[in-house]
């Protein structure tokens, strides 16, 4: 009889195959700490049209297109900037592994920072989510609460992507698809080691990193994106931007942001200068540079910073951001009420030129560019708000928002650091519903609801130190309840306060006069206004509506600081708002 001599290699693999595999938590436990995420890929997210049954994201044997994610941008290993975080879409081809169900895997993660970022969906159907850790180099750790909308069902209004096609092994459907870069607080100034994940069978990563701020940067200028409305179309054409400053220092970098767009878009230079006249540079413009290349492609939903460039940037002063599109632009994300012209060249890159000449169109709104920060400084103020923040009715050109105003109060001042001041205003802003529904091209750029943009407008936003909220007579005007109002602000202060923001509430000043302002919107507003006295969700109260009011008639404006709509207040009204603030109150 001839006798069979096994190897120890082939004992060990016949064992593995004839004996049942162990999970992934147990196999966790029994290594010696922490490994990166994509060790532990054990879900196929992703399949290619041609086989569209490769993939099963959900257990049902659906998936996400290789192809869609291609045309926007996010292809296998690229890196992806999104609410400042810095994330890597796996690296992995379609039908290979490139997420991981969260079953408590400890995840190996360095570094400092101010939030984990964590790329994630859902395929339970709804939210899915639970407590997770974050290990710390010096031996501490802090609880963290990680929740995803569903793949399929959430909110667009969050959405980092969002896909035109689910595969499955029927065939391609057509139906949206979500991702969702989700930030989760951290311990400020210590060094992340690895970070536990929860517990749940409906909840994917794909990537996950430590948001870092950028040190030595202070937030000059920056505005919100409310929509994605069609331009042009630009092709081959340069846009110079005009923004106004609100600190100054010896060197700056942009921020471009391809929000709620489902393409990519190419820049193919930039550049900066101080505004002379018009589109008219004083002196030559100075190109800036994105990971040292001359321009940069941002995929969709995502977001690009330039290289630090020596530069000096003067304080409360009108700078010129020129940016050259190579491509077709349709539609781009934008700020619609700029309340300043900028301008669209002539065919061709015109980044470069000093003169005015080759920008013959004046644009009103600003499109991609969302911030420009400079060297130094003691951090930002960002002041969360509507159309009143945003400038409408005030003087054009005139620089005469309240943001403005108070920026410049700032800057002629010792008592207090000399913050840079953020405007987030978009005109027809809301606290808790969505006048845009986050995706698609779009003809109301009035934006997400507060509650929705607040981690990309304000958390997100370089060196926030304080935020100002000044919203809500929208929603009352348009039938919300104060007590929906109220819990809106509330979760907005939790939500600051939980990152380190000291958070400021404005109350909301009257509009009888104006079409929607009934009686009961005034009702309302008052029930508003009195919760926010009452310091009971704030660390301070900035009373605004108490700056404005008719005393003998308090329901309205006086009519000196009324634009005669009877809801904006004028430029004289603006500038009360913004003397009435005490600095003091800004510092955390």
């Amino acid at each position: 009889m001839r006798r069979h001599v096994w190897s120890f290699a082939v004992v060990l693999a016949l064992f593995a195959v004839l004996v049942p595999s162990v999970s992934a938590q147990a196999a966790t436990e029994r290594r010696a700490g922490p490994l990166p995420l994509e060790w532990y890929f054990d879900n196929t997210a992703v399949s290619d049209d041609a086989r569209p049954g490769g993939g099963n994201f959900d257990g049902t044997g659906a998936s996400l297109s290789a192809q869609d994610l291609a045309a926007a941008g996010w292809t296998p290993g690229r890196a992806l900037t999104v609410q400042g975080a810095r994330l890597t879409w796996p690296k992995r081809r379609p039908g290979e592994p490139n997420n991981v169900v969260a079953a408590g895997q400890d995840v190996r993660v360095r570094g400092r920072g101010d939030a984990l970022a964590f790329l994630v969906a859902s395929t339970s159907g709804s939210v899915a989510g639970g407590p997770g850790t974050v290990f710390y180099a010096d031996g501490s750790r802090s609880a963290y609460r990680l929740t995803a909308p569903d793949w399929r069902t959430g909110p667009l209004a969050t959405k980092a992507v969002a896909l035109p096609h689910i595969n499955t092994p029927g065939g391609q459907l057509a139906g949206r698809t979500r991702l969702y870069v989700v930030t989760v607080p951290l311990f400020t100034g210590r060094e992340v080691a690895a970070v536990r994940l929860p517990h749940h069978a409906g909840l994917h990563v794909f990537a996950v990193s430590v948001r870092t701020p950028a040190p030595g940067w202070t937030g000059s200028w920056a505005t919100s994106t409310g929509g994605h409305p069609t331009v042009g179309p630009w092709t081959d054409r340069t846009l110079r931007l005009v923004v106004h400053t609100s600190v100054g220092g010896p060197r700056v970098r942009l921020r471009f942001d391809n929000t709620f767009a489902a393409a990519p878009v190419r820049i193919g230079s930039a550049t900066v200068a101080v505004q002379a006249a018009g589109a008219a540079a004083r002196g030559t413009p100075v190109r800036v540079s994105f990971r040292g290349a001359a321009g940069v492609e941002i995929p969709a939903g995502a977001q690009a910073y330039s290289d630090p460039l020596s530069f000096t940037v003067p304080a409360d002063t009108n700078l010129l951001v020129s940016f050259h599109l190579p491509g077709t632009v349709p539609a781009a994300p934008m700020h619609r009420l700029a309340q300043q012209r900028s301008y669209v060249s002539a065919p061709g890159d015109h980044a470069a030129d000093a003169s005015s000449s080759a920008y013959p169109t004046v644009l009103t709104s600003w499109p991609l560019l969302t911030g420009v920060d400079v060297g130094g400084g003691p951090g930002s103020v960002v002041l969360l708000g509507d159309s009143i923040t945003d400038g409408d009715k005030s003087t054009m050109d005139g620089n005469r928002r309240w943001p403005d105003v108070l920026a410049a109060r700032l800057l002629n001042q010792h008592a207090v650091p000399r913050y840079g001041v953020l405007n987030q205003g978009i005109s027809g802003n809301r606290v808790v519903s969505d006048r845009y529904s986050g995706d698609g091209v779009s003809s109301d750029t009035a934006g997400v609801s507060a509650l929705n943009r607040f981690d990309r407008d304000v958390l997100a936003q370089t060196s926030a130190r304080t935020a100002v909220v000044f919203e809500g007579v929208n929603d009352v005007r348009w039938g919300t309840t104060a007590e929906q109002v109220i819990a809106g602000l509330r979760e907005i202060a939790d939500r600051g306060h939980a990152r380190g923001l000291r958070m400021l509430a404005a109350t909301i000043v009257p509009c009888e006069g104006e079409v929607r302002c009934t009686a009961w919107a005034d009702a309302e507003r008052v029930k508003v206004n009195q919760w926010i006295r009452s310091g009971a969700g704030f660390d301070g109260v900035l009373d605004f509506d108490a700056v404005v009011r008719d005393p003998a008639r308090p329901s309205r404006m006086l009519p000196a600081y009324d634009s005669g709509d009877h809801l904006h207040p004028s430029d004289a009204g603006l500038a009360a708002l913004a003397r009435s603030v005490d600095l003091r109150a800004l510092v955390p």
